[in-house]
């Protein structure tokens, strides 16, 4: 991964991501794509399936079945400035994309809102902003998850520790979310766990605030003293540095991302 220094002027574009989860005998898993060299939105990075909203779900989203609970649906996101279709259209839009990326078939009420990433105008990666909501699901027992050799080219299954612990060992690169994301997980023990988790609250919306220190790209989140926000919105580091061609947490240590510092 190589910093950017663009100022994107461009509102963001919305986007949705799923959180396949999954209960095993190592614990809690999660499913992770390695996203083709030559994409322009995190080329070769692992990440989530996900991708921006189209057309068609917003049509879709004021088509769903008046049995569904949309407007309790749309209320979890906690969005008030969204009108109930557009809304909606994220969950649809997530099915879509794990439909579209790992062959996995979903309803719009089996996923979850998780947490909301708004990509910061000075966009450390790419040159391109997303508002992106995240969302947990739980595989279903009958499917199998697997890459599609286009969009992406390798998946795995991991434990949110594995994944954070390969990531240190530079196995492959990840973006801020999807680290922080993982180190909201490692705390859970079960899908159910973490599931429950996003029950309790409405999704956190981070959006981080980037400046440059000696040479060092920092991200701050929620609570950090650069950060607009006092108060932290998720558990774990409050700020990552681009160090050693990868994300970090201010002790440069893994210990600080697997919560062994601040749990």
């Amino acid at each position: 991964m190589e910093i950017t220094s663009h100022i994107v002027t461009t509102p963001p574009r919305d986007a949705a991501s799923v959180i396949l989860l999954r209960d095993t005998e190592r614990g809690l898993e999660v499913f992770l794509m390695r996203r083709a060299s030559q994409s322009d939105v995190l080329g070769g990075a692992y990440v989530f399936p996900g991708g921006k909203t189209d057309a068609a779900d917003h049509e879709q989203a004021r088509a769903l079945p008046d049995h569904l609970p949309v407007a309790d649906m749309a209320a979890r996101l906690g969005e008030p400035a969204l009108q109930v279709h557009e809304a909606l259209a994220l969950y649809v839009a997530a099915v879509r994309e794990a439909r579209e990326e790992c062959g996995v078939q979903l309803a719009v009420s089996d996923v979850h809102p998780w947490s909301r990433w708004i990509t910061p105008r000075q966009a450390s990666l790419m040159d391109k902003r997303f508002d992106t909501r995240f969302f947990l699901a739980t595989m279903p027992a009958d499917q199998a998850a697997a890459h599609d050799d286009f969009e992406t080219t390798h998946s795995e299954w991991m434990t949110p520790r594995e994944a954070l612990t390969r990531y240190w060992a530079h196995e492959f690169a990840m973006a801020p979310p999807q680290i922080m994301s993982l180190v909201q997980l490692a705390r859970h023990a079960s899908v159910s766990d973490a599931l429950a988790e996003g029950a309790a609250r409405l999704p956190p919306t981070i959006e981080p605030a980037p400046f440059d220190h000696e040479g060092i790209r920092v991200i701050c989140y929620p609570g950090d003293e650069r950060h607009p926000l006092d108060r932290p919105v998720m558990v774990g580091p409050t700020r990552l540095m681009f160090r050693n061609k990868r994300f970090e947490p201010p002790s440069g240590t893994l210990a600080e991302l697997l919560g062994e510092s601040w749990a």
